[in-house]
């Protein structure tokens, strides 16, 4: 009886859960194979458990291996989770409790390691640790292969049996800083945007190196260390275009599911977009619609296919994710672009002035738009250089469209608005005029009704003086109209300010302000925060996939000659000029709070909820934004204040205080010198930057990401070109305005090809996966043994869900005209979707995921 109740003191029961390969691993059978023989040769799969608890030299265990490994892989093809059952041999009464476990894989191939479960630890329960890490040979790494706990620690409060192991894990995801990275590399560095062009393909695919230079500043990005171009050392060489292998570490990358709906979309967008340019080689004008009719053909019509519960089945029964996504019966269409949300119950409300205003405020670009603060508008541009290029809209242009009012009472009682592209704009117009793009700089004014819409007063319309841009802007102004030409050239003017603001929507709004400034924050945050670090755990679900979707996006999307070149009309000059704007980039006022009160959107206002009143009431963005934002900040905060009792504790905490220089200056390298950035000594500094970090990944990247498709899949209503400029009487194209505007209008805006290709691109962008975890979920309800914080997460997701009914309950109040618009689309990208776990993805129009996934 003595020695059992020994030998049981002595023993650790676990479960390991694993999956072998993904589902688009189709080259790896033959590993499959010699994996199997690695195991019958004895060449297995150890884990050794590491005690928390004792301070001895070797706190280790024996190692233990997974058995029965040939019987359980009982599948070569396809990506299936496997359990297997361990024994550790552990004296419990000298080791203690266990805090991590090393593994060595001594097969062929690599596995995806999902969890180990310690169960009947004395005076402890279950013992969770989450892996979700591929796991390669052991001959690959350097270094251990160590996971720890769900357990979290700042660094001064790490048990000393850890430590070791703790610092030389984020040694190794630090690396060595040179040499090409591999697929098994876990390496975390930065590098400069010297990877979009391919001079050795020709001078038109040159590109300038993008950030590391005052002329041109930018966010870091992931380091691959591909060898450099031969006519330009300062450019790296790229790969092959359906070659997608770009390294990023590998547990940066798509999860099997994710990366079979990011092809399957692709693939039917690629189809979607060569079945009508095929068909338009029949056509009188090639590459052109002729009117209305012919773009609305691209969504009718085609295959449709069958539903019900027999489809549901066959469907379910597909073995690759692939192929089940193209199959859809959720009434997507087969090879056809689904019908855009703005067109669906309307197809021509899109063209009302109310509807080009209300989307200012609710469309897929709401975070520009400004209140008027000054008359005329007055621009920022240094005159030395660029010469006057203060607005030419003057008071007879607007005083009889105010109800009433002069202009400086309409001021004063914060009427007047502005969404203005010019500054932004006009120091490159004369470069993207030079090519195919005709294209003005902008500015729009508008008027707030009493009724809580806006309605447009006048567009300005300028481009560089002709004898060089330092002698000022040419400008004409444009006021609305019902009839006749002046209403054709009305909505020519307002289609220019949509190119304006779908061109600046993507490249900074969309690309600059989410995709590329997040990604320094993960590269630091794995360099210099331990996984066992609660603020780790804090911000990690929030970077999920975004440096593989950028890393993609470099690849084939903002490279040269990429996508976003031939559809948006800065062409090749869209990455240089974000860079430009980055310049004024400023990381505290990412903060909702302060964005609004940076635009003039909102006052501050104690008694208000959060701090602020809004100027426009009705302003979904911001309404359904700070309810967002309060949540986010109030999850953050009992979650820091948990770990984090004083400021005292955040100045000292050697990680975190290595974390932030970083991403200063390393990350954020050409902005370092800032006065603005935090200095981190502070709880509240910490609670803030966590939730700017958490804001931008997640809510306000959905704000400005899912609503593409919903408003823009239709892309008369956001063309992303203009190739000629406005008629001028008396001209060939004045004539075709009056007698056809509709052609006038789409020969003037994105050609047949350009709008087919931005089309497929924004439907792949708009959506959501089908293993999307929404703002207030998580991939497993163990990521922390702290109970504390999983409490203030649940209070956290059950507040989301009160905003879920909020929100429906403003888009059903007909009094808040726009949460709806005549286009009759209710506001829904900030919707957070966290009571839904259906996992049934698709263009939604609703839902804030974690993360920048897409």
């Amino acid at each position: 009886m003595m020695a059992r109740m020994e030998k049981e003191k002595r023993v650790v029961k676990g479960r390991v859960v694993l999956m072998k390969k993904g589902v688009l691993d189709f080259h790896d059978m033959k590993a499959n194979v010699l994996d199997r023989v690695h195991e019958f040769l004895g060449n297995g799969v150890s884990l050794q458990l590491i005690s928390s608890t004792t301070s001895t030299p070797d706190p280790a265990g024996k190692e233990s291996y997974l058995k029965r490994w040939i019987s359980k892989i009982s599948s070569l093809a396809k990506a299936t989770d496997t359990e297997f059952s361990i024994t550790f041999e552990w004296d419990h009464e000298t080791m203690g409790v266990p805090g991590a476990f090393i593994i060595r894989n001594y097969h062929h191939s690599h596995f995806y390691l999902k969890t180990l479960t310690l169960q009947d630890i004395p005076g402890h329960g279950p013992l969770h640790f989450l892996c979700n890490s591929w796991v390669y040979p052991v001959h690959r790494y350097t270094s251990h292969r160590v996971f720890f706990a769900n357990k979290a620690y700042i660094p001064s409060e790490t048990p000393e049996g850890l430590r070791k192991f703790r610092e030389e894990e984020l040694s190794s995801l630090r690396g060595k800083g040179e040499g090409k990275l591999e697929e098994w590399d876990r390496v975390y560095d930065y590098a400069y945007y010297n990877d979009l062009g391919s001079p050795d393909s020709g001078a038109q695919y040159a590109r300038p190196v993008i950030g590391g230079s005052q002329q041109f500043p930018y966010p870091r990005r992931g380091r691959t260390g591909r060898q450099h171009t031969k006519k330009d050392p300062k450019t790296e060489s790229r790969l092959l275009l359906l070659n997608l292998n770009v390294y990023v570490p590998r547990d940066e990358q798509f999860g099997h599911i994710k990366f079979s709906d990011f092809l399957a979309y692709s693939l039917k967008s690629i189809a979607q977009v060569v079945l009508p340019e095929i068909r338009s080689l029949c056509n009188k004008t090639i590459n052109e619609f002729d009117s209305f009719d012919d773009v609305l053909a691209v969504y009718e019509g085609s295959l449709h296919l069958p539903t019900g519960p027999v489809f549901n089945k066959i469907r379910q029964f597909i073995p690759y994710e692939i192929l089940r996504e193209l199959l859809r019966n959720d009434g997507e269409k087969f090879l056809k672009f689904p019908v855009p949300d703005v067109i669906k119950v309307s197809k021509g409300a899109w063209r009302s002035d109310e509807e080009f205003a209300r989307e200012m405020l609710a469309g897929v670009n709401p975070v520009i738009i400004r209140r008027l603060q000054e008359f005329p508008p007055a621009s920022k541009l240094d005159p030395k250089l660029f010469g006057d290029q203060n607005s030419s809209i003057r008071t007879h242009h607007i005083e009889n469209s105010l109800d009433g009012l002069i202009i400086d009472e309409a001021l004063q009682n914060n009427k007047l608005y502005i969404l203005d592209h010019h500054d932004a704009l006009m120091p490159y117009l004369s470069r993207i005029n030079s090519t195919n793009t005709k294209t003005y700089a902008t500015r729009t004014l508008l008027f707030l009704q009493d009724d809580g819409t806006l309605k447009p007063l006048a567009i300005e319309l300028s481009l560089p003086h002709p004898q060089g841009g330092q002698y000022g802007a040419v400008s004409k102004v444009f006021t609305p109209a019902k009839e006749g030409v002046a209403a054709s050239v009305w909505q020519l003017a307002k289609a220019y300010v949509s190119v304006n603001d779908s061109g600046y929507h993507q490249l900074v709004s969309h690309w600059l302000y989410t995709h590329a400034v997040i990604e320094p924050f993960i590269i630091a945050t794995s360099r210099q925060l331990s996984v066992l670090h609660p603020i780790h755990k804090l911000l990690q679900p929030h970077f999920k996939d975004t440096m593989h979707i950028n890393a993609l996006a470099r690849h084939t999307l903002i490279n040269a000659d990429g996508v976003l070149e031939k559809t948006v009309f800065p062409g090749k000059f869209a990455l240089e000029m974000s860079a430009v704007i980055y310049r004024n980039w400023v990381f505290g006022e990412q903060a909702l709070p302060a964005d609004l009160l940076k635009r003039g959107m909102a006052v501050q206002d104690s008694s208000c909820p959060h701090g602020l009143k809004l100027v426009i009431e009705d302003y979904p963005f911001a309404v359904d934004g700070l309810e967002i934002w309060d949540a986010i900040e109030s999850w953050v905060s009992e979650y820091c204040n948990f770990y984090y009792p004083s400021d005292d504790m955040v100045e000292k905490d050697t990680e975190i205080q290595s974390w932030w220089e970083e991403v200063r200056v390393e990350g954020h390298g050409d902005l370092k010198d800032r006065t603005w950035w935090p200095e981190m000594k502070t709880r509240v500094e910490l609670i803030q930057s966590c939730t700017i970090i958490i804001w931008v990944a997640s809510a306000f990247h959905a704000a400005v990401n899912f609503g593409q498709y919903p408003y823009a899949g239709y892309l008369p209503n956001r063309p992303t070109v203009s190739r000629r400029f406005m008629p001028e009487p008396g001209t060939p194209e004045y004539a075709e305005l009056e007698s056809n505007p509709d052609l006038a209008f789409l020969k003037t805006i994105t050609a047949q090809f350009q709008t087919l290709l931005g089309v497929s691109l924004i439907e792949v962008l708009s959506r959501h996966s089908t293993e999307e975890v929404y703002l207030g979920q998580r991939d497993t309800p163990d990521w922390t043994f702290d109970a504390e914080p999983l409490k203030a997460f649940d209070r956290f997701a059950q507040k989301l869900i009160q905003i879920e009914k909020n929100i429906t309950e403003r888009n059903n109040d007909i009094r808040l005209k726009n949460r709806n618009g005549p286009v009759q689309v209710p506001y829904t990208l900030l919707y957070p979707n966290t009571s839904d776990y259906t996992r049934e993805g698709g263009l939604s129009g609703k839902g804030i995921p974690n993360s920048i996934s897409i």
